[in-house]
């Protein structure tokens, strides 16, 4: 009878164990996710940069050849 009492409380602290095995996995998958939607955002981030960047190149070639033109007139 104690033998059955003991076998389960250990079989109890196991569940308890694994419960909690059970829930650190899931903020480690918690915190892997944040961890991929913050590097998505910084990618975000570099492709405006970047397409910001294409522009002011963009804006100052116009405005080279603008003025080339007027030079040539």
């Amino acid at each position: 009878m104690q033998a059955d009492a003991l076998t389960f409380q250990a079989n109890a602290l196991t569940f308890q164990a694994d419960a909690l095995t059970f829930q650190a996995d899931a903020l480690t998958f918690q915190a892997n996710a944040l961890a991929f939607q913050a590097n998505a955002l910084a990618f975000q981030a570099n492709a405006l940069a970047f397409q910001a960047n294409a522009l002011t190149l963009s804006s100052i070639a116009k405005f080279n050849s603008l003025r080339i033109n007027e030079m040539l007139y």
